[in-house]
């Protein structure tokens, strides 16, 4: 009986410890579609897909998208939101989203498809937490359950976008960053695997080129980047944020910030503690580990401030309060 007990206890525990770790909002839960639209994930995979398996820069936009949604005023669809006579600037236009943010339009056809089947019913709050989920996939061949029944916000607010993480950061920055919005240094270091998709401009990182190489930057991929990035030019360019897999959602995003091949400042930084360091050679070297606190973290971006029923509304146009 002794041992049954200590069994039940350890099971208890167990099971507290991964609620704590791993907290899901009250108001949204995995499959919250099933009675209401029961085809709304198959169709936002669907139409998220034939946008992104051509374009797979796209899937980093959506994904990047969830992020800049979830770490200004909640997961609440309020980036999405386009300027109006009665809010002229909202968060779309801030210096983060404006003009880097992608997929706007993936966003849109995956509304307009689930109005023909479903109208009123599914968030674009929603929509944005499954295009990332998918994208995920599409771009990194694994996947995760996302809890849904979010609300959309009808606020939106440009000057709200600056408490983003810059890149530019340094960890006590960062970590204070994603603190204020109720997630760990472990969500820090594994939504950072992110940069191994997508596109950079040229201005986010060009401090560490000139007028002198930064000393945490390999110098010659700092080189390289010189000749991609000229200091004297008109134009903003882009590069990949990852020259080696940049369609891929993988591990090699912690690779290159060990070998000091990361493009941003705040990349560098997650080598300057023993327990983010720690975090990166794991990702690294350790096969399904970054997939796994990947995905765990995107679930708990997804629960920061969620809207409930009385707090928010379901948009018909996800451009638009109602």
């Amino acid at each position: 009986m002794k041992t049954k007990v200590s069994k039940l206890l350890s099971c208890l525990i167990f099971a507290m410890v991964i609620q704590v770790i791993f907290p899901v909002s009250d108001s949204i839960e995995i499959g919250y579609y099933k009675d209401t639209c029961p085809e709304a994930e198959s169709i936002v995979r669907k139409v998220v897909s034939s946008f992104v398996y051509p374009y797979p820069g796209l899937g980093a936009g959506l994904i990047r998208m969830f992020f800049h949604d979830c770490f200004v005023r909640g997961c609440d669809a309020s980036v999405l939101l386009d300027p109006s006579p009665s809010n002229p600037d909202p968060e779309k236009n801030a210096i983060p989203n404006n003009p880097s943010l992608r997929g706007f339009e993936v966003i849109d056809a995956v509304k307009d498809a689930l109005e023909n089947v479903c109208p009123g019913v599914v968030s674009c709050a929603d929509i944005i937490a499954f295009a990332a989920r998918d994208a995920t996939y599409i771009l990194g061949g694994f996947s995760y359950d996302i809890p849904s029944g979010r609300y959309d916000g009808k606020v939106s607010i440009k000057s709200e976008a600056n408490k983003l993480p810059a890149p530019f950061f340094n960890l006590d920055q960062l970590k204070a960053s994603f603190a204020a919005v109720g997630l760990s240094t472990d969500d820090l270091v594994a939504l950072s695997g992110a940069h191994s998709i997508g596109r950079s401009h040229c201005s986010s990182f060009k401090s560490r080129l000139y007028p002198n190489i930064d000393p945490t930057m390999d110098v010659n991929f700092a080189l390289f980047l010189r000749s991609q990035c000229p200091e004297d030019t008109s134009t903003d360019g882009v590069v990949p944020q990852d020259f080696v897999t940049p369609n891929n959602l993988d591990k090699q995003y912690y690779d290159n910030v060990k070998s000091l091949k990361g493009l941003f400042f705040s990349d560098w930084s997650l080598l300057t503690s023993p327990e983010t360091n720690s975090l990166v050679d794991s990702y690294s070297t350790v096969p399904g580990l970054f997939e796994a606190a990947f995905g765990k973290s995107m679930v708990n971006m997804g629960n920061i401030g969620v809207l409930c029923k009385g707090e928010g509304e379901i948009r018909k146009s996800c451009r638009c309060v109602n």
